[in-house]
């Protein structure tokens, strides 16, 4: 089927829209975070100071204390979160519909290249970051550092990693790119949220152990059990969809290649992230592991799936070189 040429460029305007939604939510996120929880200043005398009147003195601490909670400037920072919430909401929409154009263009899945794939992750991204922002909304402070991943991820697979809107190559042409890279994109981009939010909980621990540690970014963190939890739960729910990801490509390969495991470089480090992630939830049930350790665990997930999604793709010979690099 020829590809429709305008809907394909259709696709590529909503993805840089979105692009740029997403930065906007992210600066805005910026800005809410730098001004969530600035130091409170000090009374250092308790007398009046130096030229003031007692009563001067008095009214001049009540007039501090209105500025530390005043409610203008509380609302303020409230509201660069909710409008940071909904150009995120925003930039999603306009996400999916760069994907849905782009199948549309080609009538195929939009996942059948390196650019595709690496958008579809972010989408999935950002909806589990809103849905885990619907269940913790103690965790809108944490916008910046999951957009921020996803904003270069984003940025990268739209500019080296950008391939124009072409049919599926003869290999990938198989029901079963539905079924096994869908579970594989959904994984992934939960496991990013999971894993940005792990390594923040080392931060926030690093912090709360050692005052002068991240003094700047770790009063600003929520607290590290609802860190713990957040990505724990998240990595619950990743971590069967990553196991049928790697069981459904077993099937596939047995019918593209005639044989269900061949130790190929894409196999290899899945089964390697896969033996990482179930090594987390193992962890995250022993005594003594259950907090820092646990967490460094699933940051090394994180680390060896943006390995995989990367290097293997572009850099490594196999035979899942599908990257489409244009």
């Amino acid at each position: 089927m020829p590809v429709h040429v305008t809907l394909a460029s259709y696709s590529d305007w909503s993805y840089a829209a979105a692009l740029v939604i997403y930065v906007g939510a992210l600066l805005l996120h910026a800005a809410q975070l730098a001004g969530r929880t600035a130091p409170k200043r000090e009374l250092v005398a308790a007398g009046p100071r130096v030229g003031e009147s007692p009563a001067e003195s008095e009214q001049a601490r009540e007039s501090e204390d209105e500025d530390e909670g005043r409610p203008g400037a509380r609302s303020r920072l409230e509201r660069f979160g909710r409008i940071a919430v909904a150009l995120t909401l925003l930039g999603a929409l306009v996400h999916a519909a760069s994907l849905a154009l782009r199948g549309l263009a080609v009538d195929r899945v939009p996942w059948g290249n390196m650019y595709e794939f690496g958008s579809s992750i972010c989408l999935v991204a950002v909806v589990a970051w809103l849905v885990v922002l619907r269940r913790e909304p103690a965790l809108l402070r944490l916008g910046l550092f999951v957009l921020m991943p996803i904003v270069v991820l984003l940025f990268t697979s739209g500019t080296l990693l950008y391939s124009k809107a072409a049919p599926l190559q003869p290999a990938l042409q198989s029901y079963w790119i539905i079924v096994h890279v869908f579970a594989a994109i959904t994984a992934s981009g939960v496991l990013l949220v999971a894993g940005v939010t792990s390594l923040l909980y080392l931060v926030r621990t690093a912090h709360d152990g050692d005052g002068d540690r991240f003094a700047r970014l770790g009063q600003r963190l929520p607290a590290a059990d609802v860190l713990d939890r957040v990505a724990y739960r998240s990595t619950v729910f990743a971590f069967p969809v990553w196991t049928f990801a790697i069981i459904a490509g077993a099937v596939w390969a047995e019918t593209a290649w005639g044989r269900y495991w061949g130790w190929d470089p894409k196999e290899t480090v899945a089964f390697v992230a896969w033996v990482i992630y179930a090594g987390y939830l193992h962890a995250r049930a022993t005594a003594g592991w259950r907090s820092g350790r646990a967490a460094w665990v699933n940051v090394a997930g994180l680390v060896v799936m943006v390995f995989n999604l990367f290097f293997v793709n572009l850099v490594v010979a196999g035979l899942h070189s599908y990257a489409g690099v244009g």
